[in-house]
C-alpha cells in the first residue's frame, strides 16, 4: 500500500513539473533531448519533464528605432535619417534554431540596408519619394529575415537630418522658386488682362452706340461720387464737323482780307 502512494505522489509530482502554459500571443517552442520537435500553444499543455526544454517566442509585431545612421546620397550629400521597423515572428521553430537573436540581427540587417539604399538615391529622391525608398526597404530587409521566421512588415523613414549649409542652399532655391511662379502668375494675369482690353477695344470700335452707353454709363458713376466737378467725354466724330466748318470759315475771311480795296 505504502508503494503505490508513493508511486501517485511522484506522478503526481511529474504531472505538475510537466505542465506548461503560454498566452494567447506566445509559442512554446519544445525540445526533446536536444532536438527540436515543435512548437506548442497557446494554452495549457504537457512536456516531459527534464527529457523536454520549453523556449517561449512572442508573436507579436515589434516596434524597433533604428539609431541614426550616417550616409551619403547618390549626388554626394551627407545626411542623417532615423528610421522605424515592424516586424513579427511567423516560424517559431527557425526564430529559434536558425538564428542567436533575431531582434539583435534584424536591427543590424536593417541598418546596413538602410544606409546602402540611401547611398543609391539621390537627395531629391530621399526628401520626395520616401514611399518608395521604405518599400524598397522593407523588401530588401524581409528577404533577409525570411529564413529566420522574420516577417518584415513595414519600414518608414523617421527624419533626415541635412547639413546646415545646405539647408540654406535649399531654403535659397525654394524662395527663388516662389518667386519665379508670382512672376509667372502675374505675367499670365497681364496678357490676360491686355486680350480682355483688346477685344473690348473691338466691339467699341464696331459698334459706336455701345460706345455712347458707356459714355453714359461713366457720367452716372461720376456723379455718384462726392466730387463737384464732372468731366464729359466727348465723342471725336460729333467734333469734327464742328472743327470742319470753323476752318472753312476762317479761310473765308481770309480771301476777303487779302482781295486789294478798288
Amino acid at each position: 500500500m505504502g508503494f503505490y502512494m508513493v508511486v501517485v505522489f511522484f506522478g503526481l509530482i511529474l504531472l505538475f513539473m510537466g505542465l506548461r502554459m503560454v498566452q494567447e500571443y506566445e509559442r512554446g517552442v519544445i525540445f526533446r533531448l536536444g532536438r527540436l520537435v515543435g512548437a506548442k500553444g497557446p494554452g495549457l499543455f504537457w512536456i516531459w519533464p527534464v527529457i523536454d526544454r520549453m523556449v517561449k517566442v512572442d508573436l507579436r509585431t515589434i516596434t524597433m528605432e533604428l539609431p541614426a545612421q550616417e550616409a551619403i546620397s547618390k549626388d554626394n550629400v551627407t545626411i542623417k535619417v532615423t528610421a522605424v521597423l515592424y516586424f513579427r515572428v511567423i516560424d517559431p521553430g527557425a526564430a529559434v534554431t536558425k538564428i542567436y537573436d533575431y531582434g539583435m540581427a534584424t536591427m543590424q540587417i536593417a541598418q546596413t540596408t538602410l544606409r546602402t539604399v540611401l547611398g543609391q538615391s539621390a537627395l531629391d529622391e530621399i526628401l520626395s519619394q520616401r514611399d518608395q525608398i521604405n518599400n524598397e526597404l522593407q523588401r530588401i530587409i524581409d528577404e533577409h529575415t525570411e529564413p529566420w521566421g522574420i516577417k518584415v512588415s513595414t519600414v518608414e523613414i523617421k527624419d533626415v537630418e541635412l547639413p546646415q549649409n545646405m539647408q540654406r542652399v535649399m531654403a535659397k532655391q525654394a524662395e527663388a522658386e516662389r518667386e519665379k511662379r508670382a512672376k509667372l502668375i502675374h505675367a499670365d494675369g497681364e496678357l490676360q488682362a491686355s486680350r480682355t482690353l483688346a477685344e473690348a477695344a473691338a466691339a467699341f470700335t464696331a459698334e459706336p452706340a455701345a460706345m455712347q452707353l458707356r459714355y453714359m454709363q461713366t457720367l452716372v458713376e461720376i456723379s455718384a461720387e462726392k466730387n463737384s466737378t464732372i468731366i464729359f467725354p466727348l465723342p471725336l466724330d460729333l467734333i469734327e464737323p464742328l472743327l470742319g466748318a470753323a476752318q472753312n470759315l476762317s479761310k473765308r475771311r481770309e480771301g476777303h482780307s487779302d482781295t486789294p480795296a478798288s
